[in-house]
């Protein structure tokens, strides 16, 4: 029937991570350094949450507008960045965020199978996106390499040395 459907704004916001199809992946959970754990409850103490227990809502409790954030994110990127880096594509959107933290744990060397399984990709999917963003880090890697050829005890999938 035309006409049915509410409203565009009216209608609730279901959105997934990038690159990934909607489903019990879309909620995957990894670490969150103990500094994060901190600010985050120091925000609940003395904000509260939602009755739908939201951590971020508007001043009447209702979901905060998608213009609503991205004055925030203009705001906190110019306050964060230097004059000569807000001129540059560093971090001009919010989910430039999500992309630097998933390079970052790839470049730490996190396997990725845990870095995809914490972004909510399958490996395949992480690599074909993030595979290019490690770059730069040749002398580690052969470093690494290096290292592990010069172990007494090779550490093995078991972890103990053995195969």
């Amino acid at each position: 029937m035309a006409g049915s459907r509410a409203p565009r704004a009216e209608r609730p916001q279901q959105r997934t991570a990038q690159h990934q199809p909607p489903g019990p992946q879309a909620d995957a959970a990894g670490p969150v350094s103990p500094e994060l754990v901190a600010l985050l409850r120091e925000h609940i103490d003395r904000f509260g949450v939602g009755p739908d227990g939201r951590l971020f809502r508007s001043e009447n409790g209702n979901p905060t507008q998608p213009s609503t954030w991205w004055q925030v994110w203009q705001k906190a990127r110019a306050f964060g960045l230097t004059p000569d880096q807000a001129t540059t594509p560093l971090l001009r959107h919010p989910c430039d965020l999500r992309h630097s933290g998933v390079t970052w744990r790839l470049n730490s060397g996190v396997p990725p199978t845990e870095v995809a399984a914490w972004a909510g990709h399958s490996v395949e999917v992480l690599m074909r996106i993030y595979a290019k963003c490690m770059t730069g880090l040749e002398d580690v890697w052969i470093a690494r390499m290096d290292q592990a050829l010069h172990l007494k005890h090779p550490v093995g999938c078991d972890g103990q040395g053995r195969e």
